[in-house]
């Protein structure tokens, strides 16, 4: 039989049940709910465990076989976590799925990864519901009944995942046998194909609590996010490090930069996580007078624009510990107050991390190249990504882990990223450094987020990008896009203007609040409403 193994989900929650069993570990908001008046969720561990036993006796009697896979699909909310336990005691492989993938992408993944069921949330039912002819293995589907106002779905025709919470259920033996079988496939976000699921296996959850370490979570600390648990930043930095260590984590339903600080302010929420365009449409919000009032104390971010940075840690009072890594791997990063503004760090102990040429010749001291990795002593990266093992063996070519990420190092062996593979901005000849143009529109009035990109350039020279500017207006504003074609023209250098400003409702992004490029890129057409330039006003 095995023996109790704290890096594993369901030992260690075994674990906290049997000695701090009424700590409330972990809090799902709801004063963002329309109505205001919802209670919060909160789970202590003991409720986790006794949830997770409920809905693993619900796994085993759909016929769910060690190993066999089955979907989640729902925004953050308690039941998700409980079905992530659920799954590691019944040694079942869930398929975290961001709640706004629909169609074909839906269809795909769940056929890819051979899920035969999933659990949702009752406002993506609609999306299950039309593609599942398209997936043949999918058995059988369990909701959760939420009542929020984008949820008016019938449950007919599926299980009721409330009822299979409200009933006790005789305890469902651990199945797990090797620690190292598979917890959780997590997809890519496909912006450039198909998307690829990312193996992790039972051990890899146990990680994160020396992550927390690394990132200096403190005893008292009270982390925040509004992260999806669908993708890996939610589940590293927030919620295993506060199961593991009993930080006491606070959880929104989904990002909302225009009430986060109320948010902190409410939980006393000492840290909270953020992803690369989640700083620029914090800083874009209007000032107020009580920005620096706020009991957070640290920043994770990965990916800020080093424009804004010096400037974000003055107005709103916190200090930045800057990381960079990926679901497949590679993990570096900058202490606060140590190394230059603009670094994401060094690797950590145990890795190795250079930039290569597209020769792999390593790069010297301030050229861009790609981003890779290995363990330090020498042995092959490993990546596993599901049933793909032509990606597996690309994405590890020659033992380093390839990121797709353009960046450089300088003298003193600090790793600046620039750009993804593919995406950098060239425009009359210069390379547009993207955050410092966020960062002049950002601070436009009228504007309540911005993401700057590239289109072929119409004067078809190659290799040449024209600069486009998507932006959401302030609520409540009226959008002059002359104002903003003035401010940047006194704010940047002439080849960093925009060309085009691109009005739209919201910047899509995925489930860790990555714009995404090619939805914009879709709807662009210089001539088309909405599409301004300074021509064109």
């Amino acid at each position: 039989m095995r023996e109790r193994n704290e890096l594993i989900l369901t030992d260690l929650i075994a674990a906290r049940a049997e000695t701090r069993p009424d700590l409330d570990v972990l809090t799902f908001e709801r004063w963002s709910s329309s109505d205001g008046t919802r209670p919060d969720e909160v789970r202590t561990y003991a409720a986790l465990r006794e949830h997770a036993n409920r809905i693993a006796a619900a796994l085993v009697r759909y016929g769910m076989a060690p190993g066999a896979r089955f979907g989640l699909m729902m925004r953050n909310h308690p039941e998700f976590v409980e079905t992530m336990i659920a799954a590691s005691t019944t040694a079942c492989v869930f398929v975290p799925i961001d709640p706004r993938t629909r169609g074909e992408k839906l269809a795909y993944m769940l056929r890819q990864s051979g899920c035969q069921g999933i659990v949702c949330a009752d406002y993506c039912l609609e999306q299950v519901r039309d593609i599942r002819a398209k997936v043949p293995d999918l058995r059988w589907v369990s909701a959760l009944e939420t009542g929020e106002a984008d949820a008016a779905v019938s449950l007919a025709g599926v299980d009721a995942l409330g009822a299979v919470l409200a009933k006790p259920a005789a305890t469902v033996d651990v199945r797990l046998e090797q620690a190292d079988a598979p917890l959780q496939i997590i997809y890519t976000s496909g912006t450039t194909g198909d998307p690829k699921g990312v193996v992790f296996p039972n051990t890899r959850f146990g990680p994160f609590a020396m992550l927390g370490m690394m990132l200096g979570y403190q005893p008292d600390d009270r982390p925040y996010t509004g992260l999806s648990l669908t993708h890996g930043n939610a589940q590293a930095v927030t919620l295993g490090p506060s199961l593991h260590m009993g930080l006491r984590a606070v959880f929104s339903r989904k990002f909302t930069k225009s009430r986060l600080w109320d948010i902190a302010r409410r939980y006393g929420c000492t840290t909270f996580s953020m992803l690369g365009g989640m700083g620029t449409a914090i800083y874009s919000e209007l000032r107020r007078p009580n920005d620096g009032d706020n009991p957070v104390r640290m920043v994770i971010d990965a990916g800020m624009p080093a424009a804004i940075m010096e400037e974000f840690e003055r107005r709103f009072r916190v200090q930045i510990f800057e990381w960079y890594g990926a679901v497949e791997g590679g993990l570096a990063f900058k202490p606060i107050g140590v190394g230059p503004l603009g670094s994401f760090g060094k690797p950590v102990p145990g890795l190795d991390m250079k930039i290569v040429d597209d020769s792999d010749n390593e790069c010297p001291p301030g050229v861009v190249g790609e981003i890779v990795s290995r363990p330090a002593t020498g042995e092959s990266a490993q990546v596993e990504y599901f049933e793909n093992e032509e990606a597996s063996r690309a994405k590890t070519h020659k033992g380093w882990l390839r990121s797709g990420d353009m960046g450089h190092r300088d003298a003193d062996g600090w790793f600046f990223f620039d750009y993804r593979k593919g995406g950098s901005i060239r425009h009359n000849g210069d390379f547009v450094n993207a955050g410092f143009v966020e960062k002049v529109i950002a601070e436009h009035p009228s504007v309540g987020d911005v993401f700057v990109y590239g289109v072929p350039a119409a004067s078809g020279a190659p290799g040449e990008k024209d600069v486009v500017a998507a932006i959401v207006p302030a609520a409540g504003a009226a959008f002059d896009p002359a104002a903003v074609f003035a401010a940047c023209r006194k704010g940047l250098e002439p080849n960093f203007v925009p060309s085009y400003l691109q009005v739209v409702d919201e910047i899509p992004k995925t489930a860790s609040e990555k714009p995404q490029e090619r939805f914009l890129l879709e709807q662009f057409a210089p001539a088309s409403p909405g599409v301004y330039t300074e021509q064109r006003r």
